[in-house]
């Protein structure tokens, strides 16, 4: 396997050369091989959203350069669209909290946005994962607003079948509006329910 050498505090660590994430997701794939589920694709797009709200604040606030946040957004947004699904290798279960998915998350866009500047993968001097990507953030934060996000947007995509129901359930109610039901009635013998 071609692989590339990524360091972090925990020392040094193998990558697959053409993987858009880096050592923590790479820990966290050895980590926790737990149900072979990888986090639902849902959350991962929530989270390119999350992330890219986060990058144009920190754009507006001063806190990151034009050139690195121009990167960063086409990254996340990239990542909301689904375009990046299979560089989230992270095992749905997960011990941290989320950290996992959200440092996934950091490293692919962070890659992606390296990519998109011109340099190699890895190269965390042009766009850093925590520094860039995650600034001013928390998995604490991140990871129940990316849950929100995903459920708001599963709620949408139900609402149209949900309304189809509705309307199949008036056309029942029309169709048998004048079908007599039997009604137990307190003392319990039978009532039509003309006779309620």
């Amino acid at each position: 396997m071609d692989a590339r050498l990524e360091s972090d505090f925990l020392g040094s660590v193998a990558v697959p050369a053409g993987a858009y994430w880096g050592a923590h997701t790479q820990r966290a794939i050895a980590n926790f091989p737990l149900t072979g589920y990888p986090v639902p694709r849902a959350l991962v797009h929530a989270f390119g959203q999350v992330k890219l709200a986060c990058c144009r604040s920190n754009a507006e606030l001063g806190l990151l350069d034009a050139r690195r946040a121009a990167a960063i957004s086409r990254a996340c947004e990239e990542v909301a669209d689904g375009q990046w699904d299979s560089q989230f290798p992270v095992d749905a279960l997960q011990g941290g909290a989320g950290t996992s998915t959200n440092m996934n998350a950091n490293e692919v866009i962070a890659n992606r946005a390296i990519e998109i500047l011109g340099g190699a993968r890895g190269d965390y001097a042009l766009v850093h994962p925590i520094q860039h990507v995650n600034l001013n953030q928390s998995t604490n934060d991140t990871y129940p607003t990316a849950l929100k996000v995903s459920a708001i947007s599963a709620l949408r995509g139900l609402s149209p079948a949900v309304a189809r129901l509705q309307g199949a359930f008036q056309q029942k109610e029309k169709a048998f509006a004048g079908v007599l039901a039997i009604k137990i009635s307190h003392s319990g013998t039978r009532m039509p329910r003309s006779a309620r």
